[in-house]
């Protein structure tokens, strides 16, 4: 702390009218108030330049009134360890930072820090523990390339995480299952808003959203989804908005669409820029369209194949325009299949066994004479070889009527 200024002496506090103070006049030294004055000042303009408690780190820009810090672009590798305890916002983003180790952000040094941009770095590992923070709200870490995420990365214990934004960071299929893993564990059960576009998805892990009950908004766009059937929705009673659009879907099976059916907040689902297929299948997918005003922009969706069908709007298909003389379920048919050809072999065995044990006194007495025949022909054999090999019997070798 700062040394108090000095009080002033009761001498000078009041002078006799008519005096003059000494060293008033011209020339006169400096008077004892105007030195402490001198001596105090550097004091005070130190006190003043000294940097309080919680400052803004070298490399970010900081404000207290708003509570923000922003690290953008600056070449970090590593998350500031002396981070303002007021921060409520923060943006560490367009960095080559690759891991979070645990305990990145100290609960203890950052109890209010509520929402977090990790966006655009380089991050691949993601630790146990590394987003352990008592109020964080909105998480974002689209544009990394991770390859590594922990599923206690929150912390042993859930977490009051709202917001997950992962656009563009799932590439790597074992992270796919790291973060199923992560959100079937419950540690992310206070989720209203997750997003997962573009990342490639093709497929989702079986019950990947099961244990999100306060799930409002779900986007799965800009992937390459080809289908539903492993994806439940059942528990997600609190789904308002799915975004599907921009994917590789070509129809949606009756037990996905009875899902759908039955969440009573579900009123926005986007199916824009999919590959339809107009055949047999996609009976029940118009029908429900039809009848259903869950669907934004239904009247946009078109069928992409067959040909025949290329650019109709699918509100508009009747049965007598789908072809339905090719079997749809080609998978169950080829197993019936399977099964027939089966028993069919398995009568044939049978048979064949019968037929060899009915006959097989028979067939003893045939093998048996092929055994007598084999041995008179090997003992022929045997015999001539005799002959030839003694030269006493040489003669009687070469005349063939002895």
């Amino acid at each position: 702390g700062c040394p108090k200024p000095f009080p002033a002496s009761p001498r000078s506090r009041r002078r006799p009218e008519g005096k003059v103070a000494y060293g008033a006049g011209p020339g006169a030294m400096p008077g004892r108030g105007a030195l402490c004055l001198g001596l105090l000042l550097p004091v005070l303009l130190g006190c003043g330049s000294a940097q309080q408690p919680g400052g803004c780190p070298d490399l970010c820009e900081c404000s207290e009134p708003a509570r923000t810090v922003k690290c953008v672009n600056r070449n970090l590798t590593v998350v500031p360890p002396d981070l303002p305890p007021y921060v409520r916002s923060l943006f560490i983003t367009g960095n080559p930072l690759t891991r979070l180790p645990a305990g990145a952000f100290s609960a203890q040094r950052l109890p209010d820090l509520g929402a977090l941009n990790l966006s655009g770095n380089h991050l691949q590992t993601v630790d146990a523990g590394a987003l352990a923070l008592p109020a964080l709200r909105q998480l974002d870490l689209s544009g990394n390339a991770l390859v590594s995420l922990s599923p206690q990365a929150f912390g042993e214990g859930g977490s009051p995480l709202e917001e997950l934004a992962l656009r563009g960071a799932l590439r790597d299929h074992g992270v796919v299952l790291s973060l199923a893993a992560l959100l079937q564990s419950g540690a992310l059960r206070n989720l209203s808003r997750l997003e997962l576009a573009d990342n490639g998805l093709v497929l989702l892990p079986a019950g990947m959203f099961t244990a999100l009950p306060t799930l409002r908004q779900l986007d799965l766009s800009n992937n390459s989804l080809v289908g539903l059937q492993n994806v439940s929705f059942q528990g997600l009673g609190q789904l308002q908005s799915l975004n599907l659009s921009n994917n590789s879907l070509g129809m949606l099976w009756n037990t996905t669409l009875a899902q759908f059916r039955s969440l009573p907040m579900l009123r926005h689902i986007d199916l824009g820029r999919n590959t339809w297929v107009c055949d047999c299948a996609i009976e029940d997918l118009v029908a429900w369209l039809k009848e259903s005003d869950q669907v934004e922009g239904k009247e946009a969706l078109t069928c992409a194949y067959p040909d025949k069908m290329l650019g109709k709007a699918l509100l508009k298909i009747n049965v007598s325009d789908l072809n339905c003389s090719v079997p749809i379920d080609l998978p169950s048919q080829l197993q019936t299949s399977y099964v027939f050809l089966g028993i069919v072999l398995a009568l044939i065995g049978a048979i064949f066994l019968l037929v060899l044990y009915l006959n097989r006194k028979g067939i003893k007495k045939w093998m048996h004479n092929i055994r007598d025949a084999c041995r008179d022909h090997m003992e022929g054999y045997h015999y001539r070889y005799e002959i030839n090999a003694d030269p006493r019997l040489t003669n009687l070798s070469s005349n063939s009527d002895v």
